[in-house]
């Protein structure tokens, strides 16, 4: 793919304002065009899914090998690849796994946003301090975001000082704001008007953003030798994945994964459904914002019970982080489906954040004692019994914790998994599916 990376100073600068933006713009333009985002993050892939109508990808160097993210931008068309915290922001000082790392394995020209209110010619010095922060930076050019029209001319002038070409800008405009919540930003369903957002985006951007400048930087991006997809694990089973606003936090590289082994991947609602899918193999219950919906959630019996006598009977389960929390006799008072007979409950902050590796410490359903997957946290909540089946280590050797409900037929706890990390996790997953899709189905 051609391609290029919308990068930021930090944190809330506005690279997924300007991400989404260009997308809009170049589907108004009728171009092929494909979404990325740096980092172990849900929200940001659904707005670029609504901007462009198709799922966004995420491009992560903690779970992916460099042969595995180039082999992600194969295919037709233009990539547009969001980054994630500051440019350089990683795991530790060295900055590993950061959006510079992704930009420099797929040799992807990155556009760095900067957001420079409070300062004006100040902000040719941070644009040099990123510049030479590494000796090949890999930025190719500046949006500025939030910028009033006439100060845009001086500062296109001060990046040209700073050695660096500048793309356009963004003006505030409280139309495309987006509320924000102890996750990220509200989810993009969750937004009523949202299409009128976009729309405004994407006009500003066909104004402000010198798109056909970066349709050529983005061309100027080298070809990438690709690896082969995953082979089909062989046997065709139903895999049931709750997809509605409680349950929406989901790597679309896994159902990807999945697929290309041979799943069927059926869309189910715990909020408004009847009943969990007829003739089913698997299931798995991703993370998501359960809290918001519990009364709806605890209203809808029916399927707390099915869910519930699913797990028990030995359909393989997979439950990460909401998934988890909504298999809990209790979430915050209300009574979800029961199956661990345990309290959850929030926390006033961050229970636990960012990039582990599991171990596992018995044979179960994904893997056997000793395997591990790289995993990523994020959550508020907290469980009286979070299981101890496998031990999570931060990267480098940091701290450890026990986690994690591991059986023969069930793997579920906080942390989220990422099959392509791991790809045999997913064939142990797929195998019990058809072990038992044989003789239950």
């Amino acid at each position: 793919m051609d391609r290029v990376l919308i990068a930021g100073t930090h944190s809330g600068c506005g690279k997924t304002t300007v991400t989404t933006a260009l997308l809009c713009a170049l589907r108004a333009r009728k171009a092929t065009v494909n979404a990325f985002k740096c980092g172990p993050d849900y929200i940001d892939p659904m707005f670029h899914r609504e901007a462009i109508g198709i799922p966004s990808q995420n491009l992560d160097p903690y779970f992916s090998t460099g042969a595995q993210l180039r082999a992600q931008l194969s295919g037709p068309g233009l990539a547009v690849i969001e980054g994630v915290m500051g440019y350089y922001d990683g795991i530790g000082t060295e900055g590993l796994a950061s959006t510079w790392q992704a930009a420099a394995e797929t040799e992807t020209p990155a556009v760095l946003v900067i957001d420079p209110r409070g300062m004006y010619t100040s902000a040719g010095a941070v644009l040099k301090g990123f510049l030479t922060f590494r000796r090949e930076s890999g930025l190719r050019g500046v949006i500025f975001n939030n910028t009033p029209p006439e100060m845009y001319p001086g500062l296109r002038r001060i990046a040209e000082d700073a050695g660096i070409k500048a793309f356009g800008f963004l003006p505030r405009d409280g139309r495309i704001s987006v509320g924000s919540r102890h996750l990220g930003l509200i989810t993009a369903g969750e937004l009523s008007n949202l299409k009128e957002k976009l729309n405004v985006l994407g006009a500003l951007a066909e104004e402000h953003l010198d798109i056909d400048g970066l349709l050529t930087l983005a061309a100027e991006a080298p070809a990438l030798s690709m690896s082969s997809p995953h082979p089909a694990f062989g046997c065709r089973v139903r895999i049931a994945v709750a997809q509605d606003e409680a349950f929406c936090f989901m790597y679309e590289e896994n159902l990807s994964l999945l697929r290309a082994m041979g799943a069927e991947i059926v869309p189910f609602s715990p909020l408004r459904d009847g009943g969990l899918p007829e003739k089913i193999g698997g299931l798995w219950l991703p993370g998501g914002y359960p809290e918001l919906y519990l009364d709806t959630l605890s209203a809808n019996v029916i399927m707390c019970r099915a869910v519930q006598a699913a797990v028990e009977s030995g359909l393989p389960t997979i439950a990460e982080c909401g998934g988890f929390l909504y298999l809990h006799d209790m979430l915050d008072g209300i009574p979800m489906a029961g199956v661990f007979h345990a309290r959850a409950y929030r926390m006033e902050k961050l229970r636990r954040f960012g990039y582990t590796e599991l171990r596992a410490g018995h044979d179960n359903l994904l893997c056997r004692t000793g395997e591990s997957i790289r995993a990523h946290e994020f959550h508020y909540y907290d469980s009286e019994d979070c299981g101890d089946d496998f031990t999570a280590e931060k990267p480098g050797g940091g701290r450890s914790w026990p986690c994690v409900h591991a059986t023969e037929t069930l793997y579920a706890g906080f942390p989220h998994l990422y099959f392509p990390a791991n790809p045999a996790f997913a064939e142990n997953f797929l195998r019990k599916a058809c072990d038992y899709d044989r003789i239950h189905n």
